[in-house]
């Protein structure tokens, strides 16, 4: 992917086959995949990456800008391609999470006396249920005669 490529360019990130196998896969599988699943995953078919190679290429690719760890839950870090802002929905029954489109929160971003600061940067996490996990309206019967 010739994509992929540039992006170490443009990055001045150092170009190595593990760094451009994690981020084809967070490319290709907009699961918001875990460190080891992404390690799993690179090493199903061809097993040349430790998990610490993995730790070490995805912290690099955040650090120049082209992933992001996601943090939705506790102890539970996750890795997504770099690319518009947008909040997540997480089902609290299945787990999936879904990438929402961005909006903006009125008066997040407000200064206050009570309590002094200057927001960076923000994103809205929502938990629920997916429409999948909804529960369904149960049928009315109809009787016969």
């Amino acid at each position: 992917m010739p994509r992929i490529l540039d992006s170490f360019r443009t990055n001045a990130l150092r170009f190595s086959p593990q760094r451009y196998a994690v981020l084809q896969y967070l490319t290709t599988h907009p699961s918001h995949p875990t460190a080891e699943e992404v390690h799993k995953a690179l090493n199903r078919n061809n097993p040349r990456a430790s998990l610490a190679t993995v730790y070490k290429a995805l912290h690099a690719l955040a650090q120049a800008g082209l992933v992001r760890e996601v943090n939705l839950s506790a102890n539970v870090t996750r890795f997504e391609c770099a690319g518009e802002r947008h909040h997540h929905f997480v089902c609290e029954r299945c787990t999936r999470i879904e990438d929402l489109p961005w909006f903006d929160v009125a008066g997040l971003a407000v200064k206050t006396k009570a309590a002094p600061r200057t927001v960076r940067t923000w994103e809205l996490v929502l938990y629920g249920l997916c429409e999948s996990c909804q529960p369904q309206p149960k049928e009315k019967l109809k009787w016969r005669k």
